[in-house]
């Protein structure tokens, strides 16, 4: 497959002004684009599609949500050449009240992970008083803490950093830390933190 998934950090960056629906870009530490999202504005049923970069002749990924609405939502993430499922995310919705919480799943739908917002004093002052305060999120597998996702403080683009471990890629395909970060992104932004 073409496209760098090998290296250790990555930004994802998501205009938050746009009209028609959020754009996504995924870029390497060189700067390169390595992945591209356009989500559409208005959908009931999340349906996320990742391309190769803005042609969007290359479609590499779908994040799919299994439900309409769901306190607790699964998102199957899905190679679109192979129609392979590479693994899923889901939501721990009571969890994710007062601090965001979500399971990784393995293709068979096993818990094999879980991604957690960084603190829980930064996460209420986010939710309660300002969304000014940037997140971050632990990924850990085992116990032990494989990649992080850091926001970089911008108003206006959402500059989302995605640190890999070497241990990530003995956990999972390392598109399932990309395409993770873009749900983080989608989801976590619209609700304004």
């Amino acid at each position: 497959m073409a496209g760098n998934f090998d290296g250790n950090e990555y930004l994802i960056r998501r205009k938050v002004l746009t009209i028609l629906g959020a754009k996504f870009h995924v870029y390497d530490a060189q700067g390169n684009i390595v992945l591209f999202s356009q989500q559409k504005a208005f959908k009931l049923r999340e349906d996320i599609r990742i391309y190769a970069d803005e042609s969007k002749a290359d479609e590499r990924l779908w994040i799919k949500a299994r439900q309409i609405i769901d306190f607790s939502a699964a998102y199957d993430v899905v190679d679109a050449k192979t129609q392979q499922k590479l693994g899923a995310l889901r939501r721990k919705g009571l969890k994710s009240i007062l601090r965001d919480s979500w399971e990784l799943l393995d293709q068979n739908d096993h818990p094999v992970g879980k991604i957690e917002e960084d603190n829980m004093g930064l996460a209420v002052i986010r939710r309660f008083l300002t969304n000014l305060v940037p997140q971050s999120f632990d990924v850990s597998v085992g116990g032990k803490t494989v990649a992080r996702y850091k926001q970089r403080f911008n108003p206006f683009i959402l500059k989302l950093e995605v640190h890999l471990e070497p241990a990530a890629r003995e956990a999972l395909d390392a598109r399932m830390f990309l395409a993770a970060g873009i749900l983080l992104a989608a989801v976590e932004g619209r609700q304004g933190g």
